[in-house]
């Protein structure tokens, strides 16, 4: 089954999953219920067992999983044996973060390169990730096959950096500015509001007691712009 045929709300949780599942492999692990999921991941069975319902019959009533099964299947399904390079536009304190961290927990993405407008950290490197100028965009782009870019740079400038790598080829933007940008329609966007994300934590930390459990809703997708 094609990943275009699953909801993007459950091809948002299929690496939760995944992480998990290669955890409970690690301990030795053999098989999982959809209740054990649940609890470890704080996700309603009835949606875990939905969203496997879109990949297949991966399981049986009365047995649960099978951890290698599942674990290979969405190790093919997600394509975690192909490693995607990204870049990183704005190496301040957020992008040097992220660089630092470099998506350890995943063996299929690498950030291979930081960008910034600063001349004094043009030529340096953040965790062996080498930090370029804007003007060698286009060239490191094309040297590692990359189509994703991280977006960490100061929000007045968020439009026109946007503009320059969409420019370059790149067809995806993991956007952490608070800028609401415009892009064309072939290329997709993720935006991730900090702020946005704590003011949800902290409303539901008032409104819905952690002993009685936090519902899931269907909130809004991340805005695509295109």
């Amino acid at each position: 089954m094609s990943e275009q045929k699953i909801p993007q709300v459950t091809a948002k949780r299929l690496p939760l999953y995944y992480r998990y599942l290669e955890k409970l492999h690690a301990i030795g692990k053999k098989r999982v219920s959809s209740a054990q999921l649940a609890d470890a991941l704080q996700i309603d069975p009835a949606t875990i067992r939905r969203d496997f319902s879109y990949l297949g019959e991966l399981g049986k009533k009365g047995y649960g999983y099978n951890v290698n099964y599942l674990l290979q299947f969405l190790r093919d399904f997600l394509r975690q044996d192909e490693v995607s390079n990204v870049v990183l536009v704005g190496v301040g304190h957020l992008g040097t973060a992220l660089l630092g961290y470099n998506f350890y927990r995943s063996n299929s993405t690498k950030i291979v390169a930081g960008f910034d407008a600063d001349p004094g950290k043009v030529g340096r490197e953040v965790d062996g990730i080498p930090v370029y100028s804007m003007e060698r965009f286009s060239e490191v782009r094309d040297l590692h096959h990359v189509e994703v870019a991280i977006l960490t740079v100061p929000a007045n400038v968020a439009q026109s950096t946007a503009d320059e790598i969409v420019r370059a080829g790149i067809r995806g933007i993991l956007n952490f500015t608070p800028a609401r940008l415009t892009i064309p329609r072939h290329v997709r966007l993720h935006n991730i509001d900090l702020t946005i994300e704590l003011q949800t934590l902290i409303y539901f930390l008032k409104n819905f007691p952690v002993d009685e459990g936090v519902p899931e809703l269907d909130l809004p997708e991340p805005i695509d712009e295109n």
